[in-house]
């Protein structure tokens, strides 16, 4: 399991649930999160909406990612989860953690913790003792601290800055230490530390900056020319508001298409699948962007794990059987035995595989056979999706890989992402992923990454 300390503040927090619910393995931050809401490990998740997400995404079968609002021992909250089936369980992320003022009546004035969550340069969680329980920067001239604080967790947050005036770093207690200027390696002093008390114990610890022209990263937020900008704006500003609603689309179009809410005429049970259908588009279309934010960062990195590909396939194409069976689509899967052992992160993969057979499943004739195959060659562990479709020609074959690539096709609900991200997460893996012609006439789509011993 990664942790916040190997990756900063480039990846989420993570967690993993079993086929029950139970929180069964987390990142220190969720595991104290847990603890506080008076849950234990292993245990059932003790945060409710937390909780509603991971059994939805479970029995549904569905990646599912939406903004929560939870009490953290009377202080609200507010953090993006995504959730994705894994195996017979789930696999939990959380970011964007920060202090939240929730939902105030009429317009109740925003409280301490929360405006300064909101100028805040970083912001850590604090033990009692001030040792370093977690880090995440917003301004980029904080990111290295940050993840030095990350990787130093346990240890007092003073070790890692100069205070201002030669001020004793050790011993002292927080109050002493609140509004002290704080000095970064080689710099002067241009930020002050401020501090909030937990009811059960332990500290938010904020850094705000001595002059505040804008909030922090809303510059490069804002400005369409800088790199990533307007993935910024769209994956963490348009994402987390948008996802909530869409969901909400999504179940009130169900709900009336299976007629759970009263009998109903065919003809509009079928204009409610549509617009069910058009919610999920746009939910995998908002998805795409958080990933290709993410994947587009400089200090992004996967998590590699000894893994079986051919299970991994497997397991993929168990999840989109629905979806092929609903055009009369088979799935030739690889069989059990025997294995094929590759180093690659298990959920990145899955992520490849489910785009990659899906894919076929789209672009295919009805009535035909998606064929997945593995195998070792040469040192590569690799697995093929072979589709019976038209294929691709040399020049679309060039092209298929670039972001926003369409081909040509609309009206099929794709963003024109998801092998361009496909093949970015490949090559952060050490593999790649590649496009020929099948034998049938089709595409045949290869996905390779390191064989293990």
């Amino acid at each position: 399991m990664s942790s916040a300390a190997s990756t900063g503040t480039a990846g989420p927090l993570r967690a993993r649930c079993d086929d029950r619910d139970r929180l069964v393995e987390a990142d220190e931050a969720i595991a104290a999160l847990q603890r506080r809401c008076g849950g234990v490990i292993p245990g059932v998740i003790a945060v409710p909406a937390l909780l509603g997400l991971v059994r939805k995404a479970r029995r549904q079968h569905m990646r599912l990612s939406r903004s929560l609002t939870v009490d953290d021992d009377g202080q609200p909250i507010s953090l993006w989860a995504r959730v994705e089936p894994f195996g017979d369980g789930t696999i939990v992320e959380i970011g964007q953690w920060q202090a939240s003022p929730g939902v105030p009546e009429g317009l109740a004035p925003l409280s301490d913790e929360a405006l300064l969550g909101q100028i805040a340069g970083l912001t850590a969680r604090l033990d009692e003792d001030q040792a370093i329980v977690f880090a995440q920067a917003r301004d980029e001239r904080l990111h290295t601290l940050a993840n030095e604080m990350n990787a130093g967790r346990g240890r007092r947050w003073t070790t890692f800055v100069r205070l201002e005036g030669g001020m004793d770093r050790d011993g002292l207690h927080w109050r002493l230490l609140d509004g002290a200027g704080v000095l970064l390696r080689g710099g002067k002093a241009e930020w002050q530390v401020r501090f909030s008390p937990l009811k059960a114990g332990g500290l938010d610890m904020f850094l705000l900056p001595l002059a505040i022209d804008s909030l922090p990263g809303n510059d490069a937020k804002l400005n369409e020319g800088a790199e990533g900008g307007y993935n910024a704006l769209l994956a963490r500003e348009l994402g987390p508001a948008l996802v909530q609603p869409i969901n909400r689309i999504i179940a009130n179009a169900e709900t009336i298409r299976t007629r759970l809410a009263g009998p109903l005429a065919d003809a509009y049970g079928s204009y409610a699948g549509d617009i069910a259908e058009a919610g999920r588009h746009l939910l995998g279309l908002v998805e795409d962007l958080a990933d290709l934010e993410a994947i587009e960062s400089a200090d992004f990195s996967t998590a590699p794990d000894h893994i079986d590909l051919a299970d991994c396939a497997r397991r993929a194409a168990g999840i989109l059987s629905v979806r092929a069976a609903e055009r009369a689509i088979v799935l030739a899967v690889p069989p059990e035995e025997p294995q094929v052992p590759a180093v690659g992160e298990d959920r990145r993969v899955l992520q490849v595989l489910l785009n990659l057979i899906s894919n076929a499943i789209r672009y295919s004739p009805e009535e035909t056979t998606v064929t997945i195959r593995c195998g070792i060659t040469d040192g590569r562990a690799w697995v093929a999706v072979e589709d019976e479709g038209e294929g691709l020609t040399p020049d679309q074959a060039d092209r298929v890989f670039e972001k926003f690539e369409r081909l040509g096709r609309s009206g099929d609900g794709g963003s024109g992402l998801g092998l361009y991200i496909s093949r970015r997460l490949a090559r952060a893996m050490d593999g790649d992923l590649m496009v020929e012609r099948a034998e049938s006439g089709g595409a045949r789509f290869v996905l390779t990454l390191p064989a293990r011993d």
